[in-house]
């Protein structure tokens, strides 16, 4: 694969980069919103807060807790829809096209449904389960092919099995009377954020990372196929229930917080790899910085369209999104093993 950046120290320049707009756009969202606050009243907010002052309180109990739940959700989901890739050697998976972030939204459906005194942990414990509930019924599903699974089928599968855990997420919502609590998971958006969501994105993607980090090096054995890795001594299996673990921690979370925003994971990777090649050591932290890019930005965009109403930040994604699976699953050949 041609790729633009080659040597290490131009892809370290290039997460560098990448940080410095993640700080600015960070900036940038932070001051923005119903009333807009300009950049020296947000950075005065940050380092001599002002309890009196309502702006400083605006900025430090929504903003920045908004912009920081952005940066980490927008971070997990790229860089679980880069450990999917890998594994998979599929370059159509992602949590949303693999169906992970509708299992994981139905299982948050389901707990609020029956559930609805649950505590945080208790729904973030239910996506987690969900999303692993989803993922097995893709692969099954995809299985059933007897020529096995390819890109495209595995792609149609988890496009099923997401489509009808959505429709029954509607269903349960609508029965249940949850329509106005539900519609936020199911759109995705990031403007019930808080400081507790933060922490336990913290508490619990830095995980994910860190698992995601420490087999980046056998994903990128991984990805140049079964036998070879295995005739390298690699042991696959373990490679891959580990790159699972990673995938639920980050999702689960992730959809906990913001809902099912979607495409991310399908987007930042590609980008990624078209960059700066196919190293995983490269491509987690740097999906993660991009991913992080994207969502930020995607929520500002949401916020300025219709102002002073918000947009669901899915619904950016997903517009960014869409044309970039179709080009991907027109080039991908369709029966190709």
């Amino acid at each position: 694969m041609k790729t633009f950046t080659k040597s290490p120290f131009s892809k370290l320049g290039l997460n560098i980069i990448g940080l410095c707009l993640v700080v600015f756009s960070m900036g940038v969202s932070i001051s923005y919103g119903a009333t807009n606050i300009d950049l020296h009243t947000v950075w005065d907010a940050v380092l001599h807060f002002n309890p009196e002052n309502q702006s400083h309180q605006v900025i430090q109990e929504l903003r920045i807790p908004r912009a920081l739940s952005a940066v980490l959700v927008g971070a997990f989901l790229a860089v679980s829809g880069a450990v999917m890739q890998g594994m998979t050697r599929n370059p159509l998976a992602s949590p949303s096209i693999m169906g992970v972030t509708d299992g994981a939204a139905f299982a948050l459906v389901i707990m609020m449904a029956f559930f609805p005194s649950v505590s945080s942990g208790g729904l973030t414990l239910g996506s987690f389960i969900g999303a692993g509930v989803a993922v097995t019924l893709v692969f099954l599903v995809g299985s059933f092919s007897s020529s096995g699974l390819t890109p495209v089928k595995l792609a149609l599968a988890g496009v099923a099995i997401g489509t009808l855990l959505r429709s029954l997420s509607s269903v349960i919502s609508l029965h249940f009377q949850l329509e106005k609590d539900i519609g936020f998971w199911l759109a995705g958006g990031l403007d019930g954020a808080n400081w507790g969501s933060v922490q336990l994105l913290v508490m619990i993607g830095i995980f994910g990372m860190l698992i995601a980090l420490s087999i980046s090096k056998s994903i990128t054995v991984l990805s140049l196929g079964d036998d070879l890795s295995t005739g390298l001594g690699q042991n696959n299996t373990m490679i891959k229930i580990m790159g699972i673990i990673s995938v639920l921690l980050l999702t689960g979370v992730a959809v906990s917080i913001a809902g099912s925003v979607g495409f991310i994971g399908l987007i930042i990777p590609h980008i990624t790899r078209f960059i700066i090649g196919t190293d995983y050591r490269w491509i987690i932290p740097t999906t993660a910085v991009f991913g992080s890019l994207l969502l930020v930005n995607a929520d500002l965009i949401a916020r300025m369209i219709n102002a002073p109403f918000e947009t669901p930040v899915g619904a950016i994604t997903s517009i960014i999104g869409v044309p970039f699976f179709l080009y991907l699953a027109r080039g991908s050949g369709g029966d190709k093993k």
